[in-house]
């Protein structure tokens, strides 16, 4: 049974019915429906901590899904899983092939930084400060493209930036 008609809550089953809906009347190929259709029962099992399911969907939606906008959210979704189960070689290609897809996704960006800071902070407790600052350059650059297409987000990343004297670099 498809995760869609699982829904135990109310909100999911409102959102599910409310997309079967669009789906119905939104002019849509048969393509695009099933891509849909598999995108939205990953975003269900992923809320839920079912990362497998959840990948499982996300690449049964890739192969329907020919719009490269939409294809860059199912590709960030799968890096966010990556992220999660902490693999970040896998995240950082899921971010950039979404990225590669549709360049003003600034929450990808912003996880490829947080990954590059989590790199650096590795090297530093490991003594290679040079290594560390590398780390730490590339993901102010990946912040500051992050904070241009998102100015009022990532405050955190705006502080560090400033605080580091990378903000005007």
């Amino acid at each position: 049974m498809p995760r869609s008609q699982r829904n135990d809550n109310f909100i999911d089953k409102t959102f599910t019915i409310v997309a079967d809906i669009l789906l119905q009347i939104i002019p849509m190929d048969s393509g695009e429906k099933e891509a849909f259709t598999y995108y939205r029962d990953g975003m269900s099992a992923q809320s839920e901590g079912e990362y497998a399911e959840a990948l499982q969907n996300y690449y049964e939606a890739m192969r329907p899904e020919i719009d490269p906008y939409d294809r860059s959210y199912i590709l960030y979704n799968i890096g966010l899983i990556h992220t999660s189960n902490g693999e970040h070689t896998k995240a950082l290609e899921y971010y950039f092939q979404a990225l590669e897809r549709n360049p003003s996704l600034p929450q990808a960006l912003n996880n490829t930084a947080l990954i590059c800071h989590y790199r650096g902070e590795q090297a530093i407790r490991q003594g290679d400060p040079e290594i560390a600052e590398a780390w730490f350059d590339q993901a102010a650059e990946y912040w500051k493209q992050a904070i241009a297409l998102a100015p009022s987000n990532y405050i955190e990343a705006q502080n560090w930036l400033k605080i580091t004297g990378r903000f005007g670099e």
